[in-house]
């Protein structure tokens, strides 16, 4: 009997493998691995991973006649667009990403200490440049690069503790659209190819 499978000898050049690492204001194209994590862009270390989507909201246009779906007649009314991920390093870049709406001050009355303050309104410099996740192909040298602009964690900061285990801040980094550019969603996904490679990775997370 004939067995059918998409398993190939391409198949194993194409997977996606572990976790990856999330960077903050990554520039791709520019920021290698080492040099993102030199400057200070590591999100921090995770634990169970994230998570990337991307899902665009369909309008169904209906037609007098037509019994179902017919082609030519959808429109993408909106993205829903988020990187999420779970980050096991408590820092305090990490809990002002997750407050979305904060600010740090180092001069306050409790000595050694910095306080990170909520604040009731968003501002525009809120928003992160980008969070960019990088992760590792099976068939390349070169990471798989998602990167989602303009990003802002609205789901608030949530921190759990428990006996024997560690502390994990998840955190939903949306998307947003920007005046100058409202044609594009706010991600782009970046493939590598053997003759134009994006970033150079020598270390792992």
């Amino acid at each position: 009997m004939k067995k059918y499978s998409g398993f190939t000898t391409d198949t194993t050049k194409s997977l996606v493998l572990d976790a990856g690492a999330f960077f903050k204001n990554f520039e791709v194209g520019t920021d290698t691995f080492d040099s993102a994590v030199a400057a200070g862009k590591l999100l921090g270390a995770t634990k169970g991973g994230g998570e990337f989507s991307a899902v665009p909201d369909i309008r169904q246009i209906e037609v007098d006649g037509v019994a179902g779906r017919a082609k030519g007649l959808e429109v993408i009314n909106s993205w829903d667009v988020y990187l999420k991920a779970k980050v096991l390093e408590i820092k305090e870049s990490t809990l002002q990403a997750a407050l979305c709406a904060s600010v740090i001050s180092t001069n306050t009355s409790v000595s050694d200490y910095d306080m990170i303050q909520a604040r009731n309104n968003i501002e525009l410099t809120d928003y992160i440049e980008n969070i960019v996740w990088v992760g590792t192909l099976s068939g390349s040298d070169d990471p798989v690069i998602i990167e989602v602009t303009n990003a802002l964690n609205t789901d608030g900061l949530k921190l759990t503790t428990t006996d024997k285990n560690e502390a994990v801040i998840e955190m939903t980094f949306y998307g947003h659209y920007v005046q100058e550019d409202l044609n594009n969603p706010p991600f782009r996904i970046y493939y590598p190819t053997t003759t134009s490679p994006i970033v150079t990775t020598t270390s792992t997370t």
